[in-house]
């Protein structure tokens, strides 16, 4: 099979590389001397319409998650690389009669997280902030694409991803363990759902090629639940650092939410639950082969 994809450079890309063993062509804003790329940035450039010539399979990883700076300017670029730009790409790719279709996309686009369970693959509320919304709206556009064309797309829905050079807040987190400032959490019982990178390239690649996940929108976790406590001891682990036998207690966290909705919003993503149920892998028989507990500061 011929491959294209997207996002190549990223921290799910880059792993991503290594396990397609097919013909493979990149789109990427960043030239690979090992891989046949064609540029296009998704910010400013249009896409080529040869980048889809002899490709079977599309995967597109692309889009943007973090916070850049103005709220304006923010929502203006989240809709034109993860809304316009995947759908266009999604469009150009049935008409030049791509087999499969693979939008990687976020929990977040089915809502914000329930507290006290899991929140189910089939359930659908209102997106989760502008990330959210713009993986929601590109979610809809292309599956529909895929019903009026012959071309197969699936939506893989991450849970937290970790794993080897993670970013985001994961990566704060384990910097700040390793230099001494991240504040010992305490014992909330809160439940997360996470997935090592490896494990989320296992899933892509089955989805790939099994035909059964055609249409459907999948939630991709390690099957298990974690605490920010046991996320935390685990970071301490990694980096050679003893867990401390105190903890900032949770009152003074509770304290920091009524200083703004930002504190709020920041201590809840910290402490609060975020799980998933991930039944539609698991019924293609999906295994994930790594858990944190297995984790050393070189497979993290």
């Amino acid at each position: 099979m011929n491959f294209l994809l997207t996002g190549s450079s990223g921290f799910i890309g880059t792993r991503l590389l290594n396990a397609i063993n097919d013909n493979l062509v990149l789109l990427s804003r960043n030239n690979n001397t090992s891989f046949p790329t064609i540029i296009c940035d998704f910010e400013k450039d249009e896409i080529p319409p040869d980048s889809f010539l002899s490709i079977d399979v599309v995967i597109h990883l692309a889009g943007i998650s973090h916070d850049l700076g103005d709220a304006s300017k923010i929502e203006k670029l989240y809709r034109k690389v993860n809304v316009d730009a995947s759908v266009k790409l999604a469009a150009l790719a049935a008409k030049n009669n791509v087999k499969r279709f693979i939008f990687i996309s976020s929990v977040k686009a089915g809502g914000k997280p329930i507290t006290g369970r899991c929140r189910l693959e089939d359930e659908q509320d209102s997106p989760d902030g502008i990330y959210g919304i713009t993986k929601r709206e590109a979610e809809v556009a292309i599956l529909e694409i895929g019903k009026k064309s012959k071309m197969n797309v699936v939506v893989i829905r991450p849970s937290l991803v970790y794993g080897p050079n993670v970013k985001g807040n994961l990566n704060l987190m384990l910097k700040g363990i390793k230099s001494g400032w991240f504040p010992p959490l305490p014992e909330t019982y809160n439940r997360r759902s996470m997935i090592h990178v490896d494990d989320l390239v296992r899933a892509i690649m089955l989805v790939s090629k099994d035909q059964r996940s055609n249409g459907k929108i999948l939630i991709a976790t390690d099957g298990n639940l974690y605490s920010s406590r046991e996320i935390y001891e685990t970071m301490c682990v990694l980096v050679n650092k003893s867990i401390p036998n105190w903890h900032v207690p949770k009152f003074m966290f509770d304290l920091l939410k009524f200083m703004s909705n930002q504190f709020k919003y920041k201590v809840d993503k910290l402490l609060g639950d975020e799980c998933y149920e991930s039944k539609g892998l698991d019924d293609l028989g999906f295994k994930p082969n790594k858990t944190l507990s297995e984790m050393n500061e070189t497979s993290f």
